[in-house]
């Protein structure tokens, strides 16, 4: 058995999931962390972009309607590739609904009623937050030459930065 198949087995003996990585120690950690976050706040806009989705109202209501749902399979794409990237570097992720509502920095929203232009302007808010915080991971992940992170963030952010874009000009129309 070679010293690289004896660690591999080593790992799945102890029970840790410590996917071997090239990157730094501390970088994995610390990539780790930000991407816990980032992972959080994915999965509460998803929610929030769902839960507008499905209480939309008003004349609007098809091209409403459909751009959330478009919006929502865009953000829930990415939570997985998020997930991913973590145990790919050698980290585990989030758990449980209990670790979303620990690591989310974007807020929900559970009010009964929330008006058409005010569910737009928040999920454009919220999307130009996630897009700040997608860049400050960049930076990190930058930092510790996580290249393939870094990647993926460029494309998040691109995304992240369309749907901003179309709700602000949904917000300008109407």
């Amino acid at each position: 058995m070679s010293k690289s198949e004896s660690a591999v087995l080593d790992t799945r003996e102890s029970k840790e999931l410590k996917t071997p990585t090239d990157l730094a120690r501390k970088g994995v950690v610390e990539i780790a962390e930000e991407l816990k976050h980032l992972l959080a706040d994915t999965f509460v806009l998803y929610i929030k972009t769902k839960n507008f989705h499905w209480h939309m109202s008003g004349p609007h209501f098809r091209d409403y309607h459909l751009l959330l749902d478009e919006h929502a399979d865009q953000i829930f794409e990415i939570t997985d590739e998020i997930a991913e990237r973590a145990r790919k570097i050698g980290e585990t992720t989030l758990h449980s609904i209990a670790d979303i509502a620990h690591f989310q920095r974007l807020k929900d929203n559970s009010e009964a009623f929330v008006a058409p232009k005010d569910m737009l302007s928040e999920l454009h808010s919220d999307n130009m937050q996630l897009v700040k915080f997608m860049r400050e991971t960049h930076e990190i992940t930058s930092k510790h030459n996580d290249v393939a992170t870094t990647s993926l963030l460029e494309n998040w952010i691109d995304q992240a930065e369309r749907r901003a874009w179309f709700l602000f000009e949904t917000l300008r129309a109407h």
